[in-house]
């Protein structure tokens, strides 16, 4: 099994033992993504810039992977609060308007560094 640890410094570093990304084959998985900006490191606490800023993390790995937005089967959103799901459906809409990937949104007690969003997603090479 051909797997490769992926890193990109377009997204920011891991806060714990454990990859940004890894491919296996053809199949890439990020890890959860944090609404942290990839220079400053400065966490987004506004629901809509949050969950862009995740995606947008997401979307450099899979970038790193050699992969798009496009080619992802599957993602995970955790929210800090269910009350936030239009928010969080209009940035994601933008992101994956005619290609809807299969996904999960849960409420979550707590995220990383207070975080208000995290996003995680499967994508084909």
């Amino acid at each position: 099994m051909d797997l490769k640890l992926l890193h990109t410094e377009k997204a920011p570093a891991a806060v714990g033992p454990y990859s940004q990304g890894v491919q296996v084959g053809d199949l890439v998985f990020t890890s959860g993504q944090l609404p942290a900006d990839p220079g400053t490191g400065e966490l987004k606490t506004e629901i809509k810039e949050a969950t862009k800023q995740s995606l947008e993390n997401v979307k450099a790995i899979l970038e790193e992977a050699g992969t798009t937005m496009d080619k992802v089967v599957k993602v995970m959103i955790f929210v800090k609060n269910m009350d936030d799901f239009a928010d969080v459906n209009e940035v994601y809409g933008e992101y994956f308007s005619d290609h809807k990937p299969a996904r999960a949104c849960v409420e979550v007690a707590a995220l990383p560094k207070g975080a208000v969003v995290e996003i995680e997603a499967i994508a084909l090479k």
